[in-house]
């Protein structure tokens, strides 16, 4: 397949060079040519800007147009799938951060409630993507497009079955897929800079799993390197043409993973300016701050985030108890305890809370009630965390504490 470069347009005659402008111009393509055309259409881009001020409806209407008038190309599936799988994520509580700072979310049988009929098209989306691609790669196995479409499609499935299966033998075939098809499309074309993405996350998290982990999981004895995944994402980030955002924002969580809060706070920054009423970046500021012990910093910047959610239309759909949670937090650790009973308080009682966060919520604020010698209210939160039903989590803790009251801090 023959690729154009600015290299090879300068060594043809003059008068080719202006017809292949033409002809550039006219289908849509800019200056960038290492990406799928369909990337640079002007209705993907306004989907894209929806989707990341998370007004995932109009992104999803956005995309499903494209995606009729494209119905040969898995990319435009991929649109469809980033924006259900992801729409899907938010509701579930599964785009809080804070949930994977840690290695303990891999321990942590967290349930959801996904319904059938979210599950089914996230299912069916991911397997008409996949089949468009191999379709395309039957009559031409070097056409990069599909291969990065076929790697971005089954990237996004091994999120979601990490994330709400828990499923991490499937999600590390998925991911090891994702790379490997992402491997071949920079073997044939070394600038198709977004692929990288696929790479860089499975470089950083394979490397960061205890070597039991990659036993169990089935990644043992593949390749992976902290530092060459965080380059990777670095590159993705500051060239990639549709995996910019998301690179930025993996690379943001992975520097946080390790403890890297001021270069995690500064990726995160860029993309607060790019996207300002995008409420998970402005949250996720608010978390970096808080985790990088700047504590009456990150109380500010989650005030501010609380007060902006409460203009109309500032934020499309605001889960506000995560910041109400993420407060409490930063308050605890200013040893502002009734503040952060408060805001524990409001972060369990916030309409459309997830039980998970709820149940935390209630734990915690039993605590700071007991700091507080409030004794039979934090009995009260205690029995909630505890009820058999729901989201199990928080349990024994709050088992023990009905039993002894908190003392720590």
């Amino acid at each position: 397949m023959m690729r154009w470069s600015l290299m090879s347009v300068r060594n043809v005659v003059a008068s080719v060079a202006a017809v292949c402008v033409l002809a550039i111009s006219q289908s849509g393509w800019s200056q960038t040519y290492h990406t799928n055309p369909l990337n640079l259409d002007p209705t993907v881009r306004e989907g894209f800007q929806a989707f990341y001020n998370l007004d995932y409806d109009t992104a999803l209407q956005r995309f499903d147009k494209v995606q009729e008038a494209h119905q040969d190309d898995p990319m435009a599936v991929g649109y469809q799938l980033l924006v259900t799988l992801y729409r899907e994520l938010y509701r579930q509580d599964l785009l809080d951060t804070t949930y994977y700072a840690h290695d303990s979310f891999i321990f942590n049988k967290r349930e959801t409630n996904v319904s059938p009929a979210a599950r089914q098209r996230i299912e069916e989306l991911t397997s008409k993507a996949v089949d468009l691609a191999d379709r395309r790669l039957k009559a031409n196995p070097r056409d990069k497009d599909a291969l990065f479409a076929r790697g971005y499609a089954r990237g996004m499935h091994a999120s979601f079955a990490t994330l709400v299966d828990h499923s991490f033998t499937k999600a590390a075939k998925e991911g090891l897929s994702s790379r490997s098809d992402s491997e071949d499309v920079l073997k044939i074309d070394p600038q198709y800079v977004d692929a990288k993405m696929a790479m860089g996350i499975q470089q950083f998290a394979v490397a960061s799993l205890p070597r039991f982990v990659r036993i169990m999981v089935g990644v043992f004895g593949v390749g992976g390197n902290k530092e060459k995944g965080l380059d990777m994402l670095r590159d993705c980030a500051a060239h990639g043409t549709v995996t910019s955002v998301e690179s930025r924002t993996a690379l943001s969580l992975f520097l946080r993973h390790d403890g890297r809060y001021a270069e995690a706070l500064g990726v995160t920054q860029t993309l607060v300016t790019q996207y300002p009423h995008d409420y998970l970046f402005r949250l996720e500021e608010a978390n970096l701050l808080k985790d990088g012990g700047t504590g009456m910093r990150a109380v500010e910047s989650y005030r501010t985030v609380i007060a902006d959610a409460n203009k109309k239309g500032y934020f499309n759909e605001p889960r506000l108890h995560m910041a109400y949670y993420g407060m409490a937090e930063a308050e605890r650790g200013q040893n502002l305890v009734q503040n952060a009973a408060d805001h524990y308080l409001a972060a369990a009682s916030t309409n459309g809370v997830s039980d998970w966060v709820k149940k935390r919520a209630e734990l915690n604020a039993g605590q700071m009630l007991d700091l507080l010698g409030r004794r039979a209210d934090a009995v009260r939160q205690y029995q909630l965390a505890s009820a058999p039903v729901g989201d199990q989590t928080q349990a024994d803790d709050a088992r023990k504490y009905l039993k002894k009251p908190f003392t720590g801090k």
